[in-house]
């Protein structure tokens, strides 16, 4: 009677493991680019009470025992040649494709790490709303490709915080990425678009019938 007992137990056991293991809370879903876009809710933007420094950015990354910053995380990880890390992160050597504007860099001090959305776009676009961890969150968030990108120092200047309506990569070929970037962050952390920029969104989709966005939301 007792192993009876015992064996139902066990077996209760593994079914609910087995229920945690295969639902996962946050599932990544792709879709076609024209219908992600359709996907973002549309909303007005508003930068009163911004400041930068809402958004604490390049904290000690996602492994603080690394010694290095999320800034420098993200270049070891982006990089197409490693670079050698030395003592405090010090990064030496290595290379990096900006894909931006298709220029090779080789000084990881060449590169900036550009927000997919900038963090004033984000505020805009209801990160005002959250919490300062939220904020933070979103400002080292590397729990998706897309989400920090190494880029020349140039072309991020030049994106500034512009969203697609007003600014896309000089290097016209990647434009069908980009959006599809931009649109996974914005889905990842349920931020708004405005019209301007729905419009510029769908123009560009219209044109890239081939590609998908991946996102999978943030905890």
């Amino acid at each position: 009677m007792l192993t009876t007992v015992l064996r139902g137990l066990a077996a209760a056991s593994l079914a609910a493991l087995s229920l945690t293991v295969s639902s996962p809370a946050h599932a990544a879903e792709t879709l076609p680019l024209a219908e992600a876009v359709t996907r973002l809710p549309v909303g007005a933007e508003s930068r009163d009470g911004y400041d930068r420094d809402a958004f604490r950015h390049w904290n000690t990354g996602d492994d603080p025992a690394d010694g290095c910053s999320t800034r420098n995380e993200v270049l070891v990880a982006e990089a197409v040649e490693p670079p050698t890390v030395g003592p405090r992160c010090r990064l030496t050597g290595g290379s990096w494709w900006s894909y931006y504007d298709q220029v090779w860099v080789t000084s990881a001090s060449g590169l900036d790490i550009d927000h997919m959305v900038p963090l004033a776009e984000s505020w805009d676009s209801g990160a005002s709303a959250w919490t300062p961890e939220r904020r933070e969150a979103y400002a080292n968030d590397q729990g998706a490709a897309a989400s920090l990108v190494a880029v020349t120092a140039r072309s991020n200047r030049s994106k500034a915080d512009q969203d697609p309506s007003t600014w896309l990569p000089p290097a016209a070929e990647v434009h069908c990425r980009y959006v599809a970037e931009w649109v996974a962050t914005k889905l990842r952390w349920s931020l708004t678009a405005d019209e301007a920029e729905v419009v510029a969104l769908e123009e560009t989709a219209a044109g890239c019938p081939d590609q998908s966005v991946t996102y999978e939301p943030a905890a």
